[in-house]
């Protein structure tokens, strides 16, 4: 059954990456969207009686890959689409970046970074090794029930962020400087922000901004607002959020977007106290206590219990007691 449903997954996501590269090319905008809501459901209802971990896997897969095809055909519909197909392969199959054009100098000269990038990538994911192997240490250790699963839990998280996040990410991002194309880090030194909107829109996984950004934000600014825009933009986060972490262990569900409803408050009125001249967006203790508090805070709505002893400990070898 396993491998059915990892054969389907293979099927549709290709269908996806044939299809998109049409639907970008024709500028299809409308279609697009469907396409990526009716195999994101078409995909759940496949992987039901899978393993948490593998539904979340299957979900993320199809949901990012359809967004890539909204988010080109966003992105080029006032302008000619150029990609050819190896390079929108490579755009869907190695980048996590939501800029298709970007690949269009794909074989060209080296860009400057590029080893920069991979060096700083293998510390990251070296580093994310180290704090598994402290994870499980922490797991043998006696201690306090509760110490201990908050500790392990953070061991974790960091972890695996700096493997994925701030490692593999990294690496791709400098691999392909070396063949010409500008990619970055998509995850860019979040500590050094300032101010919320910094940290959201140029920081902390810019890919997910670019899709917020290009997919939603632009094409509603102009009908209802920067704000409301704004603020849908962050619910729409908050249901990819719903879709990765609340369906993938089938609890949870309306905490990840509490979370993200919070952040979009939070931005907004930041934005207006900056506006209003009442604080200014710097680098100072303070500015860096209330970026954290909003930040850390509600962290637990987001990653909530569930998510973290049915994916993130199984994911690391550990069980909960």
């Amino acid at each position: 059954m396993m491998v059915q449903n990892l054969l389907y997954l293979t099927a549709i996501n290709i269908a996806i990456i044939c299809l998109g590269y049409w639907f970008a090319h024709k500028k299809l905008i409308s279609v697009s969207w469907f396409l990526c809501l009716f195999c994101g459901f078409l995909i759940h209802f496949v992987f039901l009686s899978a393993s948490a971990t593998i539904r979340m896997f299957a979900l993320i897969t199809t949901v990012f890959m359809g967004m890539k095809v909204i988010t080109a055909a966003v992105e080029i519909r006032n302008k000619p689409f150029t990609l050819t197909f190896p390079q929108w392969l490579a755009f869907c199959l190695t980048w996590a970046g939501m800029r298709a054009e970007i690949f269009k100098t794909a074989g060209l000269e080296s860009l400057p970074g590029a080893k920069r990038m991979i060096v700083h990538g293998i510390l990251k994911v070296m580093a994310g090794v180290s704090l598994v192997v402290v994870a499980h240490y922490l797991a043998s250790v006696e201690m306090n029930a509760s110490l201990q699963y908050f500790l392990i839990t953070s061991a974790l998280m960091i972890a695996f962020s700096l493997k994925l996040h701030f490692g593999i990410l990294a690496i791709s991002a400098g691999v392909w400087r070396y063949f010409g194309v500008d990619t970055y880090l998509l995850f860019n030194e979040p500590l050094k922000s300032g101010t919320l909107n910094e940290f959201w829109s140029r920081r902390w996984n810019i890919a997910f901004s670019e899709m917020t950004s290009i997919a939603v934000f632009r094409l509603l600014k102009q009908k209802i607002g920067a704000i409301p825009a704004l603020l849908l933009a962050f619910m729409f986060s908050g249901v990819l959020h719903e879709m990765a972490i609340s369906v993938s262990v089938n609890k949870g569900y309306g905490l990840p977007m509490a979370y993200f409803v919070i952040q979009g408050l939070a931005v907004a009125m930041e934005k207006f106290l900056i506006t209003k001249n009442i604080i200014r967006a710097g680098n100072t203790v303070i500015d860096k206590i209330w970026l954290f508090s909003w930040l850390v805070i509600p962290l637990p709505l987001l990653f909530h219990k569930p998510f973290i002893t049915g994916i993130i400990w199984p994911l690391a070898g550990l069980h909960v007691p």
